[in-house]
């Protein structure tokens, strides 16, 4: 049985391919695995000589019996029996075979690791089966790595990464485009592993704000996930649409469409129906639902570049906590996710009514209901803000007030087609805070760039605001 879960003589044939025609590893870095190979002097040869490639040092006997005797990992029967094995130029047959084998056992592994959490330790089934799922998510995207990543490793990565950085031209945009210019400066976009907080006060536009970001992401053909616990997906697609054609909201609810309408209509609709968009409306859900469903999506759908959580006040908790415990579990779940993912998850969340009490009602970290863990767990915490919406409370309190007291009562309020709005990053765990100022078009949900020059006011201490650039070549990697 043992001999169906592993080749020797192909793992061999591989690693000497390699040894000689290095040129050979570029193409296999990114498909074999080192814990692909079955015998544990194979795995140390395949790091090693992923070791001389990232060092730009040649892969042949001397360098690599170098790099091994320095590890203390030479074995110089197995080098023998490589460099005798018969090279061969098309590894593609042999490489499949090997990662067939390593899949087996992999899972051969999770059986045993199933029967033990099973059997040995008091889990809650939800929790073993949790851990089924993410392990099996692993096992099915090659995402198995070791416990720690060396020093030279972890430099050699984060150079490549500035390297890349670098050859984009100095862009300001590292992560997802939020579709806002000035916000993507502040954040340079939602980075992969990102939890990112969006709170706001009930009819601040928190939704219509994702919304916005999710609309820019899907016309440059991006996928997102949107967990909706608060509406349904027929009313989030209306949403997108009137941001979409520029039709008020009202008028596609109830139809009211001219000719020139209806056409911009059917073209968007055309365009959604291609969309990477998926949709789950249903009202309740928890962290180890949600985690389930999003791992299966993606695994399914790897142009997923986004996911938001609409909102997290409202998402079930697992057994019986108190709900403090449970929305903590909530942020630190939804943070992990992220980062196993690799894509930022965007959770909105709401704010406590105490700041409504307020002269300046401007949101702070304090003000997120049942903060302590979100606060704690987020990359990026950001707030809507928008003062038209206190003003018309102000406006409808007082005329109220007058109709009770039998006065007169004229209205000083104005309804604006657009309203100022501030997007407040009051955290950013790797850059600054600060507020974005925006429009929102109020018949459309939509919210737009501002047209200003000082649209962003940004928390930065002792920058060099100089736009001169020196002209200095990267390390060599």
């Amino acid at each position: 049985m043992e001999e169906t879960l592993y080749n020797l003589v192909f793992e061999r044939s591989i690693l000497s391919a390699i040894i000689f025609e290095p040129t050979q590893y570029d193409d296999l870095e990114s498909i074999l695995k080192v814990d692909d190979f079955y015998l544990p002097a194979h795995q140390d040869i395949y790091t090693a000589i992923g070791s001389l490639v990232h060092r730009d040092e040649p892969i042949d006997e001397e360098f690599l019996k170098k790099e091994l005797t320095k590890k203390k990992k030479f074995d110089e029967v197995v080098m023998l029996e490589i460099l005798s094995a018969n090279p061969i130029s098309n590894t593609t047959a042999y490489v499949k075979e090997v990662k067939d084998k390593a899949l087996k056992r992999h899972l051969l592994t999770l059986t045993t690791e199933i029967k033990r959490v099973t059997l040995e330790e008091e889990l809650p089934s939800a929790d073993v089966v949790d851990m089924v799922e993410k392990k099996l998510y692993e096992i099915t995207q090659d995402s198995q790595t070791s416990d720690f990543k060396d020093a030279d490793r972890v430099t050699t990565d984060t150079m490549e990464y500035i390297a890349e950085m670098k050859a984009r031209g100095n862009t300001v945009l590292v992560g997802v485009d939020t579709g806002f210019e000035e916000l993507n400066k502040m954040t340079t976009g939602f980075g992969k592993g990102d939890l990112v907080i969006l709170a706001a006060r009930p009819a601040m536009g928190k939704t219509s704000f994702a919304l916005n970001i999710v609309q820019n992401l899907l016309d440059k053909g991006k996928g997102v996930a949107f967990f909706s616990l608060e509406m349904p997906a027929e009313q989030l697609m209306l949403r997108l649409l009137s941001i979409k054609t520029s039709i008020g909201l009202q008028k596609l609810r109830v139809g009211d469409l001219n000719d020139d309408e209806w056409s911009r209509l059917n073209v968007a609709v055309e365009q959604m129906h291609d969309a990477s968009l998926f949709v789950d409306d249903h009202g309740s859900i928890n962290i180890n639902q949600l985690r389930s469903k999003l791992r299966k999506l993606k695994g399914k759908h790897p142009e997923i570049e986004l996911c938001v959580v609409d909102y997290i006040q409202i998402m079930s908790g697992v057994g019986n906590q108190d709900r403090h415990l449970q929305v903590s579990e909530m942020s630190r779940g939804l943070k992990m996710l992220a980062r196993e993912l690799e894509m930022p998850i965007v959770a909105l969340s709401q704010l406590n009514r105490g700041l409504e009490s307020r002269n300046d009602k401007r949101p702070m970290l304090s003000d997120i209901r049942e903060s302590g863990s979100i606060e704690q767990d987020a990359d990026i915490i950001m707030f809507v803000y928008r003062d038209d919406v206190y003003l018309y409370k102000e406006e409808k309190e007082r005329e109220k007030a007058a109709i009770a007291e039998g006065k007169e009562f004229v209205s000083t309020y104005v309804e604006k087609e657009e309203e100022d709005a501030e997007i407040i990053i009051g955290k950013q765990r790797n850059g600054p805070t600060g507020h974005v100022k925006l429009l929102f078009q109020k018949k459309l949900t939509r919210f737009v760039n501002k047209p200003a020059y000082n649209s962003v006011e940004v928390a930065y201490e002792n920058v060099d605001t100089s736009s001169a650039q020196m002209n200095v070549s990267m390390p060599t990697i």
